[in-house]
């Protein structure tokens, strides 16, 4: 009798340093409301930190940095022009960084972030932001099906516990959500235990070749009345 296959997923916690650089970095959500105040995900001292750092190294690599900005539906606390649907970390605009607009979990779905990378030559990614199990994952998974190379810091993303729910389970912690996200995206995805470990270069378009994506136009209200990334 023939043994049954196991399925091996040999997905691991990379501690050394990243040898290939990557060439654009996707900054996901990094919006006031859910990264200050009272409900901001626990770990966001941390992934705001990682973020900053990951940030000020791709603009000095030339790297082409990404922040994607989610439209919340009325009344959600990201809805757009409120305060908690502003970026908290300072965009620089120019020829290598933009921001892109979306309405769904995957920053990919109907917005110009496919045409911006693949008109800057860009190969492999870094994805930073929140949230893990939503955002982060959604626009990672696109990004890995669409031949990319994607390199997950896992010390840059993060996102909210998990409330208990009777007769299923107690409260799971967000550390442990955040961790069960990456091993979801399967052995493709590249992660590094430490965001200081990710290394960039410039993207392989020349600066001011990168067409300006048109990010502004009106796009449907989607998503849950509470705002939070499903």
């Amino acid at each position: 009798m023939t043994e049954p296959a196991i399925c091996r997923h040999p997905q691991a916690l990379h501690s050394h340093p990243q040898l290939h650089p990557v060439e654009a970095l996707i900054v996901v959500d990094m919006q006031t409301a859910f990264v200050s105040g009272g409900d901001a995900v626990p770990d966001a001292a941390r992934v705001l930190d990682r973020s900053r750092d990951l940030i000020a190294r791709a603009r000095a690599a030339g790297t082409l940095v990404v922040h994607l900005q989610n439209d919340g539906p009325p009344g959600a606390v990201d809805e757009p022009h409120t305060p908690g649907w502003e970026l908290h970390l300072p965009v620089e605009p120019g020829p290598l960084e933009f921001v892109v607009r979306k309405t769904d979990d995957d920053g990919f779905e109907d917005t110009p972030l496919g045409t911006l990378l693949a008109d800057a030559g860009v190969r492999a990614l870094a994805i930073c932001g929140v949230l893990s199990e939503m955002c982060v994952s959604a626009t990672a998974r696109t990004a890995l099906a669409t031949g990319f190379r994607v390199v997950l810091p896992h010390d840059a993303h993060a996102t909210y516990d998990i409330p208990p729910a009777p007769g299923i389970s107690d409260l799971v912690p967000a550390a442990m959500s955040s961790r069960a996200a990456e091993w979801a995206l399967g052995d493709e995805i590249e992660i590094l235990a430490h965001a200081a470990d990710t290394t960039f270069t410039g993207a392989p378009c020349p600066a001011g070749h990168v067409r300006t994506p048109s990010t502004d136009r009106p796009l449907p209200p989607v998503g849950d009345p509470d705002g939070i990334h499903r």
